[in-house]
């Protein structure tokens, strides 16, 4: 299936596949809308962005799976899959899913546009081919947005750079002098493994802010706080913050190690990047005593959400985020007949799950003041 599976017209269209998008479609069946609904993919199968992490990354190292709404992850699985690949293991749970419910999904088709049409919503794919929609659910995920931050000196690096989205495997580094950017769990993560796994490799670690490391378990009141904190962002129209600026990172046996073995030593946010490395304090490109030589820099630097395709209509404010409303503020307030999932609030694994089931009583409502169309 590709994108000419575009055309006529939709009730519903629900753009994503992955976790946000699948618990959409699970309570849009359940409220009675799934032969009004077109669930659409760009992935070349199941298992949204899962799919295309790091071979390495196991069930048990990412960050936490959620259970999707109807069919737990073990009860698909079975409860021996810790170890098993994230990017095979999840697939499998996701496509297990989708046939078990009727999922629908057609992929990969790629979305290039949507734009008002009257009433509706023109939705574009990349061919060219369109159809029109009355409401939209966009659960489109963060993956095809890298996020590297700009660093003056960023362009003269004859090294290489990459970024989380492009990590492969720790073998690629054997050798090398590598610098880790990023305060985030996949920056702490890649950090370990590169320097536990490369041969005469070695690491460095710098980021904006100075990680948050907690021997605490993450609790309920804990993920509370986060979330309200991003929700009250997204409300006044701001960019989503940091999920771990609120809950730290969990301190585990292989972050107690690497802390033990001298693998997390943290330097501030260098100030320039020059042709062989970083510098601090510095105002040029010439390497000084600040000065640190490096082959790699690999930007654990997080992401943005992929939303390009929804220009057309406008939604960002002065604030550079979009102005969510809705019980759950998965409603664009310009926009009522558009949800984001997967955007502020509900990025989370369990919060898609939520948001999903808000999505579909939401689109229900809406669709109930009208009468269908044909």
């Amino acid at each position: 299936m590709n994108d000419d599976v575009l055309g006529g017209r939709t009730d519903v269209l629900v753009i994503g596949g992955g976790q946000a998008g699948l618990s959409a479609g699970y309570y849009l069946h359940r409220f009675g809308l799934g032969d009004r609904t077109l669930m659409l993919d760009h992935s070349p199968g199941p298992g949204g962005a899962w799919q295309f992490r790091w071979p390495t990354l196991t069930l048990a190292g990412a960050n936490n799976v959620h259970d999707l709404p109807g069919l737990g992850l073990s009860e698909a699985l079975g409860m021996k899959c810790d170890h098993w690949p994230a990017r095979t293991a999840v697939p499998d749970y996701f496509a297990q899913y989708e046939e078990k419910f009727g999922l629908n999904v057609q992929r990969p088709v790629h979305i290039r546009a949507v734009s008002k049409d009257g009433d509706d919503f023109r939705v574009t794919a990349s061919d060219g081919s369109d159809l029109l929609a009355r409401t939209v659910i966009n659960a489109t995920g963060t993956w095809d947005r890298p996020f590297i931050p700009y660093v003056p000196g960023i362009e003269t690096f004859t090294g290489a750079q990459l970024h989380t989205h492009d990590y492969l495997d720790p073998g690629a580094f054997a050798g090398k002098r590598v610098l880790v950017v990023g305060a985030g769990i996949s920056a702490v993560q890649l950090l370990i493994e590169i320097a536990r796994n490369a041969d005469g490799v070695q690491t460095f670690w710098c980021s904006r802010t100075e990680p948050r490391f907690t021997e605490r378990s993450f609790t309920a009141e804990q993920g509370r706080a986060a979330v309200a904190r991003v929700e009250e962002r997204v409300r006044a129209g701001l960019a989503p913050g940091s999920v771990v600026s609120v809950t730290g990172l969990p301190v585990n046996d292989s972050i107690r190690q690497a802390r033990a073995d001298g693998i997390l030593e943290w330097r501030p946010m260098f100030t320039r990047i020059t042709e062989t490395g970083v510098c601090w304090d510095c105002t040029t490109g010439q390497a000084g005593t600040d000065h640190l030589d490096v082959d790699v820099i690999l930007w654990c630097t997080g992401f943005r959400s992929s939303l390009d395709h929804l220009a057309p209509l406008k939604l960002r404010g002065p604030g550079g985020g979009i102005v969510m409303t809705g019980r759950l503020a998965t409603v664009v307030e310009a926009e009522p007949r558009v949800q984001l999932l997967g955007y502020g609030p509900s990025a989370s694994t369990i919060g898609a799950n939520r948001a999903g089931r808000e999505a579909a009583r939401v689109v229900q409502a809406v669709l109930s003041r009208s009468p269908e169309r044909t």
